[in-house]
């Protein structure tokens, strides 16, 4: 299950990061994202009902049609509630290695946030499938390059600060795949009921990912 899913991650290139949904309108989110070409989605925890949004979206959707994870995981016991409730994979802000080990426990691919090399390491020896290189505005594609070349086994996944005009960029630097938060996952539209922006965002992302990794 975990190389299945972690696969999948990869092969998307795009988790697009839900953040303070109201859970009225997540399936409705998903979908919208799912008919866009993005099939992976993070829904972080700091979003209110989140363990029943990771439970709708699971049960609301074929595992080959999305991928669902909990995002903005900061314990183990959050690690184990998302995975119980349906979370695929896991996403750190920060490396915890009690949240890497309850993800392995329950076999869900972890995602685990890095901004150095010693973290990247660290968080890869315990167990994290991928390291989540944030704030990846912040450090941009440079920083993932020169990662890269001492520690290219180690999948890296920007988040933070990743948009149409630079997406390309972090793909060309080696990245694995990319988060994308509000750039896709836009909280007015969804406010005003409008998931064709949605449907919008994810295919340009889409789009963009195809075409970096043609090239």
């Amino acid at each position: 299950m975990v190389a299945s899913t972690a696969q999948r991650i990869a092969e998307s290139g795009i988790v697009a990061i839900v953040r303070g949904t109201d859970p009225e309108t997540a399936i409705e989110t998903v979908d919208a994202l799912r008919r866009g070409g993005v099939s992976t989605v993070e829904i972080t925890a700091n979003t209110e009902g989140v363990l029943d949004m990771i439970r709708d979206v699971s049960e609301s959707f074929a595992a080959d049609e999305v991928t669902v994870g909990a995002g903005t995981v900061l314990d183990a016991a959050t690690a184990r509630a998302a995975t119980l409730a349906g979370a695929e994979f896991i996403v750190t802000p920060s490396f915890d290695e009690g949240v890497v080990e309850a993800a392995n426990r329950y076999g869900a691919p972890s995602l685990v946030g890095i901004s150095t090399p010693t973290e990247a390491v660290n968080a890869f020896q315990a167990g994290a499938d991928m390291v989540k290189v944030f704030p990846a505005g912040t450090l941009g594609p440079g920083f993932v390059s020169a990662l890269g070349g001492p520690l290219g086994h180690i999948p890296t996944v920007p988040t933070g600060g990743v948009g149409l005009d630079n997406v390309g960029e972090f793909f060309d630097a080696g990245a694995t795949a990319v988060g994308v938060g509000n750039a896709i996952v836009d909280a007015e539209a969804i406010a005003r009921g409008e998931f064709g922006v949605i449907e919008a965002n994810a295919r340009a992302f889409r789009e963009a990912v195809v075409a970096a990794r043609a090239e």
